[in-house]
């Protein structure tokens, strides 16, 4: 069900034209949210016993999620009002392109600051939008447990740019706290970081990635099962277009794929 009306929605997406981000607050239902916790908190155990996530630094954890139960849910990869601001600022039919969960723990240090994702044309001035991350993480985001800490308007300034101005102090960053339900939409050039948990219980942020509908980043995919494929609406059918489908979700300690992240 939508929540927000089509010029409240143009309002969040002029938002995200300026900073390259905007946040949604209590918008994602806490109950549902607990159950991803209770279905992520053994998976975290299993992959990082097997030696199976990619590491994003000391202590932090990229795992990919599998697409079935609890995570193959429209209410979150179909809501209404998210799509409705990431088709306004990266075009019609998107295409949903990842499903992951990043998760410092104690011990987890700063990240060097980073984009996600290089430009799409060496040398030329930045392009509008063509990758997003939404962002909800299954706790609270404090400043005790890693809250992610990004820069504002960068995602529209050249790559050498931007990292000039944050190596000379002109680029302040920004740690942004969350509570359980809070959602976050970023273009992922913008110059951002990992931060330290120092508490004992992981700090898991699911990102599910959607891009224009030409873009396509061999190392990141969604893998849908045919039994879940079968019981998909057709708008999520549609948003899912490109992704394999699997005789069944990958309950595997497959290596990950995505190593390369911080452009």
């Amino acid at each position: 069900m939508e929540r927000f009306t089509p010029g409240q929605l143009d309002e969040y997406a002029a938002t995200f034209e300026r900073d390259g981000m905007v946040i949604l607050r209590r918008h994602f239902a806490k109950a549902t949210l607990h159950a991803w916790r209770a279905a992520f908190a053994p998976l975290l155990e299993e992959r990082i016993a097997s030696n199976a996530t990619a590491v994003r630094g000391a202590n932090r954890h990229y795992i990919t999620l599998p697409f079935s139960g609890v995570f193959a849910d429209e209410s979150i990869f179909c809501d209404p009002d998210v799509l409705g601001i990431v088709e306004r600022v990266a075009g019609d039919d998107p295409v949903m392109c990842q499903l992951a969960t990043d998760t410092p723990l104690n011990g987890s240090t700063y990240q060097d600051i980073h984009r996600d994702t290089p430009a799409l044309f060496d040398g030329m001035p930045e392009t509008p939008s063509f990758q997003l991350a939404v962002n909800f993480p299954l706790c609270d985001v404090t400043p005790e447990n890693g809250p992610f800490e990004t820069t504002l308007g960068t995602h529209r300034m050249r790559s050498e740019d931007a990292m000039n101005a944050w190596q000379e102090g002109r680029l302040p960053l920004h740690a942004i706290p969350m509570e359980l339900g809070d959602v976050m939409i970023r273009d992922v050039r913008a110059l951002h970081r990992g931060t330290p948990n120092t508490t004992d219980e992981p700090r898991p942020m699911v990102v599910i990635g959607y891009s224009r509908s030409w873009y396509f980043r061999p190392e990141v995919h969604v893998d849908v099962p045919v039994t879940v494929d079968e019981r998909l609406s057709p708008r999520a059918k549609r948003l899912l277009r490109y992704m394999p489908r699997v005789d069944q979700a990958d309950g595997a300690s497959a290596p990950e794929q995505y190593r390369k992240f911080a452009y």
